[in-house]
């Protein structure tokens, strides 16, 4: 600082030194546009480089989360015995005898409607006693179903089927 090479600023107790820039030669203004063209020419080729970083590290998650060889030689394995299988089962099924008749298949479609509707029919005529019975009676629903022995559908967790 005495020779006047760096210079001294004092802040309190503190000391701060820095190099004196008056000493260093000062640039021209051709000089000063050519380091700006330098510096704007670094700044594209550091973005050019930045975009190709971010295409590569896209590259490489895409093939180390993609499966290897080995590994994609064991599913096709895995997929061709899958594959084989169902083909079996698919030939037994079509070479087997006892096929249904659409006729046969229509007659029990049509006899569970029948015997569905025959049961809604009781039921609701059930409820209905039921109910008339229960409008007179002093205890509660539960009770009375105890005392007569009444199992309700529900007691079995058995629903109708949805009406086709």
């Amino acid at each position: 600082a005495q020779q006047g090479r760096v210079r001294e600023k004092a802040y309190g107790k503190q000391k701060i030194y820095f190099a004196d820039q008056e000493q260093l030669p000062a640039a021209s203004d051709a000089e000063l546009r050519r380091l700006d063209g330098e510096i704007a020419a670094l700044s594209t080729k550091v973005q050019a480089l930045q975009q190709s970083c971010r295409q590569k590290e896209a590259e490489l998650k895409d093939l180390t989360s993609s499966m290897t060889t080995p590994e994609m030689a064991k599913e096709i394995e895995e997929l061709r015995k899958d594959c084989a299988s169902y083909t079996e089962k698919l030939e037994r099924i079509k070479s087997a005898t006892n096929h249904v008749t659409p006729e046969e298949k229509e007659k029990v479609c049509g006899e569970q409607k029948l015997y569905c509707k025959e049961w809604r029919r009781r039921k609701r005529m059930a409820t209905e006693l039921l109910e008339a019975i229960l409008e007179g009676y002093p205890k509660s629903k539960k009770q009375f179903f105890e005392e007569v022995g009444i199992e309700t559908d529900e007691d079995h967790n058995v629903s109708l089927p949805a009406a086709v």
